[in-house]
């Protein structure tokens, strides 16, 4: 994976850095994964904008991802690596020694022709989705289900990873991407390896219009606001606009947000760091 600057011949192009695609094989999506994709603008079921920034962007069509990887004990092969619109990762798609195809977020290293497999008989090695219980402490993973059964929820952006710390009874201990550690039920599955596209967080979009190809609207600055509009505007000249707080008045920057009752509080070993 790597990243390119583009030469300057625009003004947008002057500051622009693009993903090199190399790990990319195939521009062609497949047919049969594909469905249609509707964009809502931001709107509710009466036409009412309840979102804001939302809206406009280029229309996609959405890969059906593979997230429960329970086609257990039979092997697939990589066929393609792919683009997704719709996340930050890439996509492989597999085809089952049965000739199903699906497709999985792509962990990083992970190269067409290569055979992968998911559960219980299946070796911990790049691709392959076991249950925590079969994974040796210490390997890095991705893709990690908190319910056994629902699918992966947890480590699928580009780039993402956790660690497997320990195993106590029914619980493993996870060191998550956001810095917390976490009991997961055993029983939960996790793909071996990191996420692919790494280098996504070293792409600079050069111009505003990229924004709006993405679906993102401009958003005004809250303290060039009027009070009435927001709790940090106001104020003769430049004023700092306060403290930093949402339209609702919920402060930013260090206020705990989360429930204090939360059922899933007490699997939290340690929080994320500030």
């Amino acid at each position: 994976m790597s990243v390119r600057k583009l030469k300057p011949i625009t003004p947008a192009q002057r500051f622009r850095v693009v993903n090199g695609f190399d790990a990319i094989t195939t521009d062609k999506p497949e047919k049969s994964l594909l469905e249609p994709k509707k964009s809502s603008g931001g709107r509710n079921n009466k036409g009412k904008m309840t979102s804001r920034h939302i809206g406009g962007g280029h229309k996609k069509r959405y890969r059906v991802i593979d997230f429960k990887r329970n086609k257990f004990d039979v092997s697939a092969e990589v066929k393609s690596i792919e683009y997704d619109p719709n996340r930050t990762a890439f996509i492989a798609l597999l085809e089952y020694k049965d000739g199903e195809k699906k497709y999985i977020v792509a962990p990083n290293g992970l190269t067409v022709g290569q055979t992968i497999s998911s559960g219980k008989n299946s070796v911990p090695e790049i691709g392959n989705a076991l249950y925590l219980s079969d994974i040796p402490l210490g390997t890095v993973i991705s893709c990690i289900e908190l319910s056994p059964g629902k699918g992966a929820s947890i480590a699928r952006s580009a780039g993402a990873f956790a660690q497997l710390m320990a195993r106590e009874g029914r619980f493993a201990t996870v060191k998550l991407p956001s810095g917390e550690t976490r009991l997961v039920l055993v029983t939960c599955m996790a793909v071996i390896g990191a996420v692919s596209n790494s280098d996504h967080q070293l792409l600079v979009s050069g111009k505003a219009g990229r924004s709006r190809w993405l679906g993102r609207r401009p958003r005004t600055r809250p303290v060039a606001m009027n009070p009435v509009d927001h709790p940090m505007g106001g104020g003769e000249g430049r004023a700092s606009g306060g403290h930093p707080r949402s339209r609702n008045g919920i402060p930013a920057k260090g206020f705990r947000t989360r429930s204090k009752t939360k059922f899933s509080n007490k699997f939290i070993i340690e929080r994320r760091k500030k």
